[in-house]
């Protein structure tokens, strides 16, 4: 097994690994399934408009509110809905109060899509917890 992989064989108490960061906009592998990580990320504020070209995105409100801003008009999520971002949607999540979202999505997925800024956190580098 690739030590760079999460171990699959426990559950996973998803509080406690939100407990675990304080980091903003900072996505955490918490478990990878058929090609996909299953991700954790807190968020307050604006991200960035950008899109996917190649990977569908979902978005899991575990805490808080968010909306996801579409060209065509937003969604606004509460604790407990999701909404999948088809690929090459442009979008733009949007926290007013601070949210914890869970996340999953292919493991090639760059967090800023077609966009590189200072928030950019290449595949390879996402931390596990």
């Amino acid at each position: 097994m690739d030590a760079a992989r999460i171990d699959m064989t426990g559950k996973v108490n998803i509080t406690e690994k939100l407990d675990s960061f304080d980091d903003l906009w900072s996505p955490k592998v918490i478990g990878e399934l058929n090609g996909q990580y299953v991700k954790l990320v807190k968020c307050k504020g604006e991200y960035v408009w950008h899109k996917h070209d190649d990977e569908d995105e979902m978005f899991l409100v575990v805490k808080g509110r968010l909306r996801v801003c579409l060209r065509e008009g937003d969604v606004e999520l509460a604790e407990g809905e999701f909404v999948i971002v088809p690929r090459g949607v442009e979008h733009k999540p949007v926290a007013d109060q601070e949210c914890h979202m869970l996340l999953f999505e292919p493991a090639t997925t760059r967090n800023t899509g077609d966009v590189v800024n200072a928030r950019t956190i290449e595949p390879e580098d996402l931390e596990r917890i």
